[in-house]
C-alpha cells in the first residue's frame, strides 16, 4: 500500500525544467550561483522571467570545496554578474578575494537559517580544512532549503521589483514541492523503523540525519586518496558491531578506502549517499529526486532488500 502511495506522490511532484538562460551579456539581470542546489533553486524561482540569466560556478567538479580554486571561466562569470547567490556559513572561502573586487549584489542564502555546529573533527590534523564554527551543509534538509529559497526570492525581488510578483509565485511553488518531498521522505523512513544509526564518510549529513530523526553515530571527513586514522577506524568498527549496523555510507564520487576496510573487518555493506553538489542542468526535480534517492538508499540498505523501488 505504501509503495502505491509513494508512486502516486512521485507522479504529482513535477516541476517544469529551467529554460535555457540567455547568455549573461544579453541578460538584464545576470545571476551566478556558487553551488548546484542554489543554481537549481534560482532557476526555479526565475522560471519564465524574461531577461534573467542564471549560471553556476564549477564547484560541482570537486567532492569537497575545501581546496577549490576559481577557474578562469568562473572568474569571467563573476565579472559579468549582477547578483552572486552564495551558500554562506563559511563554505565559500575560495570566493573571498573575488567578492572584495566585485560590484555584484550578494545574496547570502544562509540568512536566518538555523545552523548547527560543525562536526569537523581533529582541526589540528586537517588544518585549513576546517570550514568554521558552523556546518555549512544545511541544504541537505529540505526545510532549511526552503529558507534558502525565501532568501533568493527576497533578494531578487529587491533588485528587480518589476518581477517581484513572479518571483514570489515561483518561490511559493518551490516551497510547496519541498514540503511535499520532505513529507514523502519521512514516510519512506517509517517503512523501516527504527534505524539504529548512520555511519557516513562525509561530515555533511548532520542536517539530513536531523531532518528525518536518524541517529548519526559517526561522520568522518575523508579526503580522496587518504584514509581515516587508525583510531577512527577502530572506533567505527566498534560502533558497527555494537549497533549491529548492516551498512555504512560513503559519498557519491568520494573516497571509500576506509569504508571498504571496515566492511572487510565487520562484514557490513557499503552504500552511497549524495551531497547534491553536482548534477545535470535542469529543474528542481534534480534536487527533489536526490533527497528521495538518499532516503531510498538508507531504507533499502538497512532492510537488506528492495523495500522501496526505483520507479
Amino acid at each position: 500500500m505504501k509503495q502505491k502511495i509513494w508512486s502516486a506522490l512521485l507522479a504529482l511532484l513535477v516541476l517544469a525544467g529551467c529554460a535555457p538562460s540567455a547568455p549573461a551579456r544579453e541578460a538584464n539581470l545576470s545571476v551566478v550561483a556558487t553551488t548546484y542546489p542554489i543554481y537549481l533553486f534560482t532557476c526555479a524561482i526565475t522560471e519564465g522571467v524574461e531577461g534573467v540569466a542564471v549560471e553556476r560556478l564549477d564547484t560541482g567538479s570537486v567532492s569537497c570545496l575545501h581546496d577549490y580554486t576559481l577557474s578562469m571561466r568562473d572568474m569571467q562569470k563573476l565579472e559579468g554578474a549582477d547578483v552572486i547567490a552564495l551558500n554562506g556559513a563559511g563554505l565559500e572561502e575560495f570566493l573571498e578575494d573575488a567578492l572584495e573586487t566585485s560590484d555584484a549584489q550578494v545574496i547570502d542564502c544562509s540568512r536566518n537559517v538555523q545552523l548547527l555546529e560543525s562536526l569537523e573533527h581533529d582541526h589540528e590534523e586537517h588544518g585549513d580544512h576546517d570550514h568554521g564554527h558552523w556546518d555549512p551543509h544545511y541544504w541537505m534538509d529540505p526545510a532549511r532549503a526552503d529558507r534558502m529559497v525565501q532568501n533568493i526570492q527576497a533578494g531578487l525581488s529587491q533588485l528587480d521589483p518589476d518581477h517581484a510578483r513572479q518571483y514570489a509565485e515561483n518561490a511559493a511553488e518551490v516551497s510547496a514541492l519541498l514540503a511535499a518531498r520532505q513529507n514523502l521522505a519521512r514516510e519512506l523512513i517509517q517503512m523501516y523503523h527504527p534505524i539504529p544509526g548512520l555511519v557516513t564518510f562525509h561530515n555533511g549529513f548532520q542536517y539530513f540525519a536531523q531532518a528525518y530523526g536518524l541517529p548519526l553515530l559517526a561522520s568522518i571527513e575523508e579526503e580522496a586518496g587518504s584514509e581515516a586514522s587508525a583510531k577512527e577506524i577502530v572506533e567505527i568498527t566498534q560502533l558497527v558491531r555494537e549497533y549491529d549496523i548492516p551498512i555504512i555510507f560513503t559519498e557519491v564520487n568520494g573516497s571509500d578506502a576506509t569504508a571498504q576496510a571496515i566492511a572487510r573487518e565487520t562484514g557490513c555493506r557499503v552504500g552511497q549517499l549524495s551531497m547534491i553538489m553536482d548534477g545535470p542542468d535542469g529543474s528542481l526535480e534534480q534536487y527533489l529526486n536526490a533527497v528521495t534517492d538518499n532516503v531510498t538508499a538508507i531504507v533499502n540498505g538497512f532492510a537488506g532488500k528492495e523495500v522501496i523501488g526505483h520507479e
